[in-house]
């Protein structure tokens, strides 16, 4: 997994029927101290995280897997609110 910032939300008027119901936030991958590393990318959302929340996500098949229809298109799913990080 990795760690990543949400910096906003995205509204769409029409999502593959796998996606519906599915909120989708727009996600700045971070590293351990937080610095912002890459391009932002398009998650979906499976623990009603919100702007500002540093979260735990995954990329790929793992992020399809995490919702409840295995057969959808994401390719990036937040997992979990981080409320902490020791380095």
């Amino acid at each position: 997994m990795k760690l990543g910032k949400i910096i906003g939300s995205v509204m769409c008027t029409a999502k593959d029927p796998a996606l519906e119901g599915i909120k989708l936030l727009l996600l700045q991958p971070v590293d351990e101290k937080g610095k912002a590393y890459g391009e932002a990318v398009i998650a979906c959302d499976t623990v009603q995280a919100g702007p500002g929340d540093l979260v735990l996500w995954e990329g790929g098949r793992e992020a399809a897997l995490a919702l409840s229809d295995w057969f959808n298109t994401s390719d990036a799913t937040v997992m979990a609110i981080v409320d902490r990080v020791s380095v």
